[in-house]
């Protein structure tokens, strides 16, 4: 669950506690971010009425000259799809996109559940619902307050559903720094049985690992070791061997590079 006590200083990060006694920081999109990927969205939607007008234009005409009273018909169903892009344009996307429409993907930004976890359907539509009033009176300013006033910058749709947008790095830009990655080649683990927790999992501590202690480091990379071998069924020696030396870390290092290769 996300730590409740957070200082003025800690509202750009959310912070998650898991079941491992280990955290797993989010960094909060500010409102600037999540104007662009909003601004991107509204170009794409803009293109998209434009040929929806010009379709509109045409197409009425052209039935009707081989049916009477099919311009009717063609028109109801042009305002369908116009009503369908301009309020489903964001849910459908973050539904099939895992919290992304095309502007946050451009962006590096994605909606997540406040406990960490990948939206649902129930909570996209949610959020969605509540846009009509953000977007109020104009230019999204019952949004924009509710930002302002939000210690995690969320809009009244992210209120009502319990979800924070976050910038994300891309699993498949994680680097490693030793080099291990090609003794792990000849040794598949099946990263791609991983679920999306374990996967958060080492994301995080891969990207904010140089900034713990010594201690805290060694321990974060055993526990979150233990459970990724648990879950892939990598036997001790496998993990720990001589084929790849470098201890827990080095083990979750080839995991993240054989989902990389997975990816690619």
């Amino acid at each position: 669950m996300s730590s409740p006590d957070q200082m003025p200083g800690q509202w750009d990060k959310l912070t998650i506690d898991t079941p491992e006694q280990t955290s797993l920081e989010f960094p909060l999109a500010g409102i600037g971010s999540r104007f662009l990927a909003l601004a991107l969205d509204t170009l794409i939607q803009s293109a998209a009425f434009v040929l929806l007008f010009i379709v509109a234009v045409m197409v009425p005409a052209s039935i009707a000259a081989f049916w009477r009273g099919g311009s009717v018909w063609a028109a109801a169903a042009l305002w369908l799809v116009f009503f369908c892009l301009y309020f489903g344009y964001f849910a459908v996307f973050e539904a099939l996109w895992n919290g992304q429409t095309p502007g946050k993907r451009l962006t590096r930004l994605r909606v997540i559940h406040e406990s960490g976890r990948p939206i649902n359907v129930y909570q996209v539509i949610a959020r969605n619902l509540l846009r009509l009033v953000d977007q109020l009176p104009f230019f999204y300013a019952v949004g924009i307050v509710s930002a302002l006033l939000s210690r995690q910058n969320k809009r009244l749709g992210d209120h009502v559903a319990g979800t924070v947008v976050v910038h994300e790095k891309p699993f498949a830009e994680v680097q490693p720094e030793w080099g291990s990655t090609e003794k792990a080649a000849a040794a598949p683990y099946g990263a791609r049985r991983l679920g999306a927790e374990e996967v958060q999992l080492i994301d995080a501590f891969l990207q904010r690992r140089a900034h713990l202690s010594p201690d805290v480091r060694s321990q974060m990379a055993q526990q979150i070791a233990e459970r990724v071998a648990q879950k892939l069924a990598v036997p001790l020696e496998q993990r720990r061997g001589p084929i790849l030396p470098g201890g827990d870390e080095a083990f979750l290092e080839a995991v993240a590079q054989e989902r990389r290769a997975g990816y690619r």
